[in-house]
């Protein structure tokens, strides 16, 4: 098998977002299987950054061991983009004009375009992740004959467009890291030409932790329910605050509210003095908070996979989700690894049950520990990947 190039927008060392980690992990692991792989982006920094600015030369580049080619970015109309995007956002129907106008000025690179239609023959495969973005539509259409797409898809206006459903139509295979996902995308996409795989995202499965150091460590020695990730609306935290807020008027109770990760919110006044933020923490001590928490909340709608129910469940504790993401409560369903909750009285429910049925609770975090260990684990993904990827090259010769 030849080079796999994988396309993203940006790619760097210490990029927080969920699918340029996924990338990091899955060609890191992938090379140490012995796959030829290589990066593509433009030379923006990051997501958050200006998507006119060329951050980074252009040329090779290496990151982690990867290679890492930088094409510069097409200069953008942010005017254009921003208005078309707010009427995505509202889910307001736009027009095919209106979609050509967001794609042409998303993150685009005519260099890197140009670079994959002339040198596809140097590759078995591009692999492009995640959908909404130019480099992945344009990228398709260069050479779709050897396009791969890991979608990472929401149920959100942006994955309705008909210039996506036109485009993903014609690639050559679809990864899936979940299985509402994949559902999703036979609901909205003509895939009956493309090979699709529930792949799943791979973890590093040794992990553990120590409830007594984290209590030692943190002071904090009442039951507690554990967040791990971005405190913003976005990912419906504020939810979580008001439900807990709402909890603790409810009950006499002396559960807290553990929160990691970066972002910020306002806390209610009135449990505040029962919410901690610890801000970043180190990744032992999050095994070691998750090992010590009654419970982990995912209070997200909008996931496509979850490292932290995944680690939650390793470390053997249950988690809580909000039945409002078809991807989490699949995952809580088909492990029976927790509960899930889709306003607050069911909240209050669940966290009830876990908190006066240790035994069960116990039982959940095993269930998943056991889903993690037969789904996720590494050996299991690069198999799958590697697998795959042949398939399709022995699809694409015989045609």
């Amino acid at each position: 098998m030849k080079k796999i190039g994988f396309v993203i927008p940006w790619y760097g060392e210490n990029i927080p977002g969920g699918a340029e980690m996924e990338l990091r992990e899955v060609t890191s692991h992938l090379q140490k299987a012995g796959a030829d792989v290589e990066i593509l982006a433009t030379c923006v920094k990051d997501f958050t950054s200006d998507w006119n600015t060329n951050y980074y030369k252009p040329g090779m580049d290496n990151v982690g061991g990867i290679p890492v080619r930088r094409f510069k970015v097409k200069k953008r109309d942010t005017g254009v983009f921003d208005a078309v995007n707010a009427k995505l956002m509202k889910n307001e129907l736009i027009s095919i004009k209106e979609e050509e106008a967001f794609i042409e000025n998303m993150v685009n690179s005519t260099d890197l375009y140009e670079y994959i239609a002339s040198h596809s023959n140097e590759y078995s495969f591009f692999v492009y992740i995640p959908y909404m973005f130019g480099t992945t539509y344009f990228g398709i259409r260069a050479c779709p004959e050897k396009a791969v797409l890991i979608p990472c898809f929401h149920d959100e206006a942006y994955a309705y467009m008909t210039r996506f459903r036109e485009a993903f139509a014609v690639v050559r295979g679809m990864i899936f890291n979940a299985r509402p996902e994949l559902e999703l995308a036979e609901r909205l996409y003509d895939t009956s030409n493309v090979s699709k795989i529930l792949m799943g995202i791979g973890m590093d499965t040794d992990i553990s932790g120590d409830a007594e150091r984290f209590r030692k460590k943190s002071g904090i020695e009442d039951p507690f329910i554990l967040y791990c990730g971005r405190k913003d609306k976005g990912k419906n935290v504020d939810t979580l605050l008001r439900y807990f807020d709402e909890y603790r008027r409810r009950n006499n109770t002396n559960l807290r509210l553990v929160l990691t990760g970066g972002g910020k919110l306002d806390f209610p006044e009135s449990s505040r003095e029962y919410i901690h933020d610890l801000g970043f923490v180190d990744v032992q001590d999050k095994y070691d908070a998750q090992t010590a928490a009654a419970l982990l909340c995912q209070p997200s709608k909008n996931e496509s996979f979850s490292l932290v129910i995944m680690e939650s469940w390793l470390c053997g504790r249950p988690v809580l989700v909000h039945s409002g993401c078809e991807v989490t409560k699949n995952f809580v369903r088909e492990s029976d690894g927790g509960l899930y909750f889709a306003d607050y009285f069911e909240f209050e429910g669940c966290v009830n049950f876990i908190l006066k049925n240790e035994e069960i609770s116990k039982k959940m975090g095993l269930n998943g520990r056991g889903y993690v260990l037969e789904n996720f684990s590494w050996d299991i993904i690069v198999e799958k990947y590697m697998n795959f990827f042949e398939k399709l090259e022995s699809e694409r010769i015989s045609k």
